[in-house]
Protein backbone atom coordinates (compact mmCIF):
# COMPACT_ATOMS: atom_id res chain seq x y z
CA UNK A 1 0.00 0.00 0.00
CA UNK A 2 3.09 2.37 0.43
CA UNK A 3 4.40 2.11 -3.02
CA UNK A 4 1.64 4.38 -4.55
CA UNK A 5 2.19 7.12 -2.17
CA UNK A 6 5.51 7.00 -2.73
CA UNK A 7 5.16 7.20 -6.58
CA UNK A 8 2.49 10.11 -6.33
CA UNK A 9 5.10 12.20 -4.17
CA UNK A 10 8.10 11.50 -6.46
CA UNK A 11 5.45 12.58 -9.41
CA UNK A 12 4.72 15.87 -7.38
CA UNK A 13 8.26 16.15 -6.92
CA UNK A 14 8.96 16.46 -10.29
CA UNK A 15 6.36 18.54 -11.26
CA UNK A 16 7.29 21.28 -8.86
CA UNK A 17 10.65 21.19 -9.95
CA UNK A 18 9.23 21.29 -13.77
CA UNK A 19 7.39 24.30 -12.77
CA UNK A 20 10.30 26.15 -11.01
CA UNK A 21 11.78 26.64 -14.26
CA UNK A 22 13.14 29.99 -13.91
CA UNK A 23 14.16 32.56 -11.26
CA UNK A 24 13.15 35.77 -10.74
CA UNK A 25 16.04 38.80 -10.54
CA UNK A 26 13.60 41.57 -9.29
CA UNK A 27 10.21 40.38 -7.12
CA UNK A 28 7.73 41.43 -9.15
CA UNK A 29 9.06 39.94 -12.46
CA UNK A 30 8.69 36.23 -11.97
CA UNK A 31 7.63 33.79 -14.70
CA UNK A 32 4.63 31.65 -14.73
CA UNK A 33 4.92 28.13 -15.01
CA UNK A 34 4.06 27.67 -19.15
CA UNK A 35 4.67 31.86 -20.13
CA UNK A 36 8.57 30.48 -21.64
CA UNK A 37 7.23 29.86 -25.30
CA UNK A 38 5.25 33.00 -25.07
CA UNK A 39 8.08 35.10 -24.03
CA UNK A 40 10.12 34.09 -26.40
CA UNK A 41 7.95 34.97 -29.62
CA UNK A 42 7.14 38.49 -27.95
CA UNK A 43 10.36 39.55 -28.10
CA UNK A 44 10.80 42.90 -29.30
CA UNK A 45 14.53 41.66 -30.61
CA UNK A 46 13.47 38.73 -32.49
CA UNK A 47 14.79 38.78 -35.78
CA UNK A 48 16.38 41.78 -35.20
CA UNK A 49 20.68 42.69 -35.01
CA UNK A 50 22.02 41.61 -31.50
CA UNK A 51 22.94 44.74 -29.17
CA UNK A 52 26.53 44.71 -29.34
CA UNK A 53 28.73 44.60 -25.88
CA UNK A 54 31.78 44.67 -24.74
CA UNK A 55 32.94 43.20 -21.54
CA UNK A 56 36.20 41.40 -19.67
CA UNK A 57 36.03 37.59 -18.98
CA UNK A 58 36.73 35.98 -16.02
CA UNK A 59 41.22 35.75 -17.12
CA UNK A 60 40.69 39.97 -17.82
CA UNK A 61 40.31 39.28 -21.95
CA UNK A 62 37.87 41.61 -23.56
CA UNK A 63 34.81 40.04 -25.54
CA UNK A 64 33.25 41.59 -27.87
CA UNK A 65 29.63 39.76 -29.54
CA UNK A 66 30.37 42.08 -32.96
CA UNK A 67 34.08 39.97 -32.91
CA UNK A 68 31.90 36.48 -33.12
CA UNK A 69 29.93 37.83 -36.88
CA UNK A 70 29.59 34.75 -39.45
CA UNK A 71 28.79 32.15 -35.90
CA UNK A 72 26.18 30.70 -34.71
CA UNK A 73 25.61 32.26 -30.59
CA UNK A 74 24.33 30.94 -27.74
CA UNK A 75 24.05 33.86 -25.39
CA UNK A 76 22.87 32.77 -21.59
CA UNK A 77 22.16 35.18 -18.77
CA UNK A 78 22.33 33.32 -15.70
CA UNK A 79 23.59 33.41 -12.11
CA UNK A 80 25.33 31.21 -9.66
CA UNK A 81 22.59 30.81 -7.27
CA UNK A 82 19.49 29.91 -10.40
CA UNK A 83 18.51 26.20 -9.71
CA UNK A 84 17.54 26.19 -13.63
CA UNK A 85 20.49 27.70 -14.86
CA UNK A 86 22.64 25.02 -13.26
CA UNK A 87 20.32 22.40 -14.80
CA UNK A 88 21.52 23.80 -18.34
CA UNK A 89 25.25 24.46 -18.01
CA UNK A 90 26.60 20.86 -17.92
CA UNK A 91 24.73 21.24 -21.75
CA UNK A 92 26.06 24.35 -22.45
CA UNK A 93 29.25 23.08 -21.59
CA UNK A 94 28.75 20.06 -23.94
CA UNK A 95 27.56 21.76 -26.83
CA UNK A 96 30.85 23.86 -27.02
CA UNK A 97 32.57 20.92 -26.83
CA UNK A 98 30.63 19.59 -29.78
CA UNK A 99 30.42 22.71 -32.11
CA UNK A 100 33.19 24.79 -31.41
CA UNK A 101 34.90 24.01 -34.84
CA UNK A 102 31.45 24.34 -36.54
CA UNK A 103 31.40 28.15 -36.15
CA UNK A 104 29.42 28.08 -32.99
CA UNK A 105 30.01 29.77 -29.58
CA UNK A 106 28.41 29.95 -26.54
CA UNK A 107 28.84 32.61 -24.26
CA UNK A 108 27.63 33.36 -20.83
CA UNK A 109 26.49 36.39 -19.23
CA UNK A 110 26.08 36.07 -15.15
CA UNK A 111 23.95 38.14 -13.26
CA UNK A 112 25.55 37.77 -9.34
CA UNK A 113 25.40 40.48 -7.21
CA UNK A 114 28.50 39.72 -5.78
CA UNK A 115 30.22 39.56 -9.46
CA UNK A 116 33.22 37.57 -9.52
CA UNK A 117 33.78 36.59 -6.55
CA UNK A 118 30.73 34.62 -6.96
CA UNK A 119 31.33 33.41 -10.35
CA UNK A 120 34.75 33.22 -10.92
CA UNK A 121 34.88 30.11 -8.12
CA UNK A 122 31.89 28.88 -9.82
CA UNK A 123 33.58 28.96 -13.49
CA UNK A 124 36.79 26.41 -12.30
CA UNK A 125 34.05 24.19 -10.07
CA UNK A 126 32.19 22.81 -13.25
CA UNK A 127 35.25 23.37 -15.08
CA UNK A 128 33.05 25.69 -17.66
CA UNK A 129 34.42 25.63 -20.92
CA UNK A 130 33.05 28.81 -22.62
CA UNK A 131 33.50 32.41 -22.30
CA UNK A 132 32.03 33.70 -18.92
CA UNK A 133 31.39 37.45 -18.47
CA UNK A 134 29.72 39.30 -15.64
CA UNK A 135 27.07 41.44 -16.71
CA UNK A 136 25.91 44.90 -16.23
CA UNK A 137 23.22 47.46 -16.14
CA UNK A 138 23.76 48.95 -20.05
CA UNK A 139 23.81 45.27 -21.15
CA UNK A 140 20.79 44.38 -19.27
CA UNK A 141 18.38 47.26 -20.58
CA UNK A 142 20.02 46.38 -23.99
CA UNK A 143 18.39 43.19 -24.12
CA UNK A 144 15.05 44.72 -23.09
CA UNK A 145 15.32 43.83 -19.31
CA UNK A 146 16.29 40.69 -18.25
CA UNK A 147 13.27 39.59 -15.24
CA UNK A 148 14.14 36.02 -15.29
CA UNK A 149 16.98 33.97 -15.11
CA UNK A 150 17.88 32.13 -17.05
CA UNK A 151 17.25 33.63 -20.12
CA UNK A 152 18.95 32.59 -23.61
CA UNK A 153 19.24 34.38 -26.83
CA UNK A 154 20.35 32.41 -30.25
CA UNK A 155 21.78 34.08 -32.26
CA UNK A 156 22.56 33.59 -36.17
CA UNK A 157 24.94 33.67 -38.70
CA UNK A 158 23.74 37.24 -39.58
CA UNK A 159 24.17 38.60 -36.19
CA UNK A 160 20.18 38.77 -35.88
CA UNK A 161 18.37 37.41 -32.94
CA UNK A 162 16.86 34.46 -34.11
CA UNK A 163 14.87 33.00 -30.81
CA UNK A 164 14.53 34.07 -26.99
CA UNK A 165 14.28 31.35 -23.90
CA UNK A 166 13.13 32.56 -20.56
CA UNK A 167 13.20 30.03 -18.34
CA UNK A 168 14.06 25.99 -18.55
CA UNK A 169 13.43 24.41 -21.43
CA UNK A 170 14.89 21.08 -22.70
CA UNK A 171 18.40 20.18 -24.16
CA UNK A 172 17.01 19.02 -27.38
CA UNK A 173 15.44 22.38 -28.17
CA UNK A 174 18.81 23.84 -28.12
CA UNK A 175 20.04 21.10 -30.19
CA UNK A 176 17.67 21.40 -32.97
CA UNK A 177 18.51 25.09 -33.47
CA UNK A 178 21.68 25.33 -33.18
CA UNK A 179 22.08 22.38 -35.99
CA UNK A 180 19.65 24.03 -38.18
CA UNK A 181 21.87 27.60 -38.03
CA UNK A 182 24.54 25.75 -38.11
CA UNK A 183 23.27 24.37 -41.83
CA UNK A 184 22.58 27.52 -43.48
CA UNK A 185 24.88 29.14 -45.15
CA UNK A 186 26.35 32.45 -43.84
CA UNK A 187 25.23 35.67 -45.43
CA UNK A 188 27.88 37.59 -48.03
CA UNK A 189 27.41 40.57 -45.25
CA UNK A 190 27.39 39.61 -41.87
CA UNK A 191 27.82 41.67 -38.94
CA UNK A 192 25.58 42.06 -35.06
CA UNK A 193 24.65 45.85 -35.75
CA UNK A 194 23.19 47.21 -32.63
CA UNK A 195 19.98 49.42 -32.95
CA UNK A 196 20.83 53.39 -34.00
CA UNK A 197 21.77 55.62 -31.57
CA UNK A 198 22.50 52.40 -28.97
CA UNK A 199 25.98 52.04 -27.47
CA UNK A 200 27.92 49.24 -27.09
CA UNK A 201 27.93 47.67 -23.25
CA UNK A 202 31.05 48.10 -21.89
CA UNK A 203 32.80 46.54 -18.47
CA UNK A 204 35.72 47.20 -16.89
Amino acid sequence: MKRPTMRWTALAALAMGLAASSCSRRPEAGVRNGDAREQAEESDLVSKPAPDFSLKDATGTTVKLSDLKGKVVLLNFWATWCGPCKVEIPWFISFQQQYKDQNFAVLGVAFDDDGWDAVKPYIAEHKINYRIMVGNDALDKAYGGIESLPTTFIIGRDGRVVSRHVGLISKSTYQEEIARLLKEKAPENIGLLRPPGQPAATRQ
